[in-house]
């Protein structure tokens, strides 16, 4: 939607009429005043219809839009826009405004910046709506030189961008010496899905890359259908074997979270993981369309970016928000003690491509 400013009439007047319209001034300014109506207030709403309105607003707004994020304090849907204009169109959709300086193209230019003069193994970075800049994350194995090159492409971007660090290690949540018939490493079971009337399920791509047979309680279960990784990180298993497969996630106390659909993240949304290593942990989603460089060219695109913990053996296990299938575990760093950050596919993504439906 273009946004247009419409200009004052011009009034043209002559003798009498010009002394009848100044007598007249104030009382025409009040009642111009007494009849503007308040701007709406912003609506509290749920998560999911926050993110139908995010979805809505960004194809009304074109390159007007800004960015989005939920305020799940006072449950307010945020919106980043670049005039005044923008802003009254928002507000009548129920949402709240805010004119921020950088356009989502400028954040784009940012991170194709990025891309093409700071590519390093340990460094990720994502678009951040709550700040308006591009946040970029070095981590422990990124060397003095490196950081120093990072450094003076983050600054070259100016107010686009900002550098942080983190004291774990970028990698894959993949862990070996658990047996798996032809393969030789533990991941997690993400979402039960179906194909054409057939059961399968997703996981993480980094681990159908290395395995192609799985098995569950010491029985063969299933076999690769689909894989991609990197650029992408899910993997699609048929299931060979007769087993229940409902659509649900494990909480770990006895108990399910049944799965009725996926849903996209949106930056300020309550999550929750659930995988085999360190079981169930929950969070925030902080940031979108994250690019992360796990080393040895193994580079993934439009991931979306957590507080919630994880370890190796969560490696494409789920990640939730209420009965919404959100994401599957892809990597990160830090552990469930110290805490760190941890990147997941968006199950949305991963549906589409293989074809699939949650159920």
């Amino acid at each position: 939607m273009k946004h247009r400013r419409i200009p004052g009439r011009r009034a043209v007047v002559t003798g009498a009429g010009i002394a009848a319209l100044v007598a007249a001034g104030v009382t025409f300014q009040t009642a111009n005043a007494s009849e503007t109506a308040p701007a709406p207030e912003p609506k509290a709403l749920s998560i999911t219809a926050a993110g139908k309105l995010a979805l809505t607003l960004d194809a009304d707004l074109g390159a007007d839009a800004a960015g989005t994020y939920y305020d799940a304090k006072s449950k307010l849907l945020v919106v980043n826009v670049l005039d005044e204009a923008a802003a009254e169109t928002v507000e009548a959709a129920g949402a709240k405004a805010r004119i921020v300086e950088n356009s989502l193209a400028e954040l784009k230019s940012a991170r194709t910046t990025l891309k093409a003069d700071a590519t390093i193994p340990g460094t990720a970075w994502a678009t951040d709506p709550t700040t308006n800049k591009v946040v970029v994350t070095a981590d422990r194995t990124v060397s003095e030189a490196e950081l120093a090159r990072l450094t003076k492409v983050v600054d070259g971007l100016g107010a686009k961008a900002e550098l942080k660090r983190t004291k774990g290690e970028y990698k894959p949540f993949v862990a070996g010496g658990d047996a798996i018939t032809g393969g030789s490493g533990r991941c997690s079971l993400g979402f039960n899905v179906v194909k054409g009337g057939e059961p399968f399920f997703l996981t993480a791509g980094h681990c159908t890359e290395g395995i192609s047979t799985w098995s569950a309680g010491g029985q063969v279960i299933g076999e690769n259908a689909d894989s991609s990784f990197p650029g992408d990180d899910y993997g699609l298993v048929k299931y060979t074997a007769d087993v229940d497969h409902p659509s649900e996630v494990n909480l770990y106390n006895g108990s399910t979270q049944a799965i009725s659909g996926a849903a996209e993240a949106t930056v300020g949304m309550k999550v929750t993981r659930s995988g085999s290593t360190t079981q169930v942990h929950s969070g925030t989603v902080t940031g979108l369309d994250a690019t992360v460089n796990y080393g040895n060219g193994d580079i993934v695109n439009g991931l979306v970016q957590t507080d919630v913990c994880a370890e190796p053996g969560d490696s494409g296990g789920s990640l939730f928000s209420g009965d919404k299938a959100i994401g599957l575990t892809s990597g990160g760093s830090g552990d469930c003690t110290s805490g760190g950050e941890t990147f997941f596919q968006p199950v949305t993504e991963a549906l589409s491509a293989t074809g699939t439906q949650i159920g």
